[in-house]
């Protein structure tokens, strides 16, 4: 049966793992990250890393892990550059641009970007060096990111953002079976918001991000959960703590003769 295992890092990030060994981390913020229980120097492994927006708990340590792992890194034509200037060049394959709408292959997944509704920029004193020699700095818009994987199974991450109800053109495109939401209400859609985003999803799974006591914004998962109850009855809350790994297994068959 077709797998894929998903690692919460802590906040917003995340580490996939396919069925055929691929490795993938999605806006690895670790390092000052007060819900994460590792340290970047644990990280020995990566295919690509994904960075949806250039806000400091998200574009975090992915260029440092890049480096160390040679990872593609994938991201905005915007944050190439920053990418770039930081010695990850798009000519050497090291970088790999990706704007709403387009699609980036890497192995045995297909990487494609989708809209989001947030504020954008690279503006923390943390972020590197930008070629234009300032640390504020647009990043370009923020991407929600489709993972589909070869073996069938799906994964649609909101990153940070409001509801829309384009969510829905995004579920009947993509038809993803797992949906990692943010929920913590102040920076992007709260509890009540993201309800109704699982009701326009309609995943099998939702995991909520992007909330907690350590950064300031909490979340009522059992309300959460009561809510997507209500409005996705089909979908399973799944809430995951730090180093915490969900392995999804999908259902497949067989046509024979």
């Amino acid at each position: 049966m077709a797998s894929l295992k998903i690692t919460h890092i802590g906040h917003a990030s995340y580490r996939f793992e396919s069925e055929a060994g691929t490795v993938i981390y999605l806006d690895p913020w670790i390092e000052g990250n007060p819900s994460a229980d590792m340290a970047l120097a644990d990280i020995d492994r990566a295919d690509a890393v994904v960075v949806t927006h250039g806000h400091m708990d998200h574009l975090g340590d992915s260029i440092a892990i890049c480096k160390a792992t040679g990872a593609i890194f994938l991201g905005s034509y915007e944050l190439q550059l920053l990418a770039e200037a930081n010695g990850l060049t798009m000519a050497a394959n090291a970088s790999m641009p990706v704007g709403i709408g387009g699609t980036q292959r890497i192995k045995d997944v297909a990487i494609t970007a989708t809209q989001t509704h947030h504020s954008a920029s690279m503006s923390m004193p943390e972020t590197p060096t930008h070629p234009n020699g300032i640390v504020f700095h647009p990043d370009g818009g923020v991407s929600g990111m489709i993972l589909a994987f070869d073996n069938g199974i799906t994964v649609y991450n909101s990153s940070d953002t409001g509801v829309f109800s384009d969510m829905q053109l995004i579920s009947q495109m993509y038809g993803p079976q797992i949906a990692i939401l943010p929920t913590g209400g102040v920076y992007t859609m709260g509890l009540r918001e993201a309800a109704r985003a699982v009701g326009f999803i309609r995943p099998e799974i939702l995991i909520p991000c992007h909330y907690g006591e350590q950064v300031g914004q909490p979340c009522d998962i059992d309300a959460l959960t009561a809510a997507v109850a209500v409005l996705a009855p089909a979908t399973d809350v799944v809430t995951l703590e730090a180093n915490a790994t969900l392995t999804y297994t999908a259902s497949s068959y067989e046509i024979a003769g």
